[in-house]
């Protein structure tokens, strides 16, 4: 086994550049996502409103 420079341990990678595929799945998943909280909290107040009112009528 080889003898460790210290400049071998603590190399960094240089960060690549991202593709026109990754920014393109990047804002799809963005957006996505945004759209899915949306609907989750859209569906959360309509579920307390339904609740609200069911009770209220009985």
């Amino acid at each position: 086994m080889g003898k460790l420079k210290k400049t071998d341990v603590l190399t960094t990678a240089q960060p690549r550049s991202e593709t026109p595929l990754e920014r393109t799945t990047r804002a799809f998943k963005e957006i996505t996502d945004a759209e899915a909280k949306e609907r989750e909290e859209k569906t959360a107040r309509l579920r307390m409103a339904r609740h609200d009112s069911e009770a209220g009528d009985t």
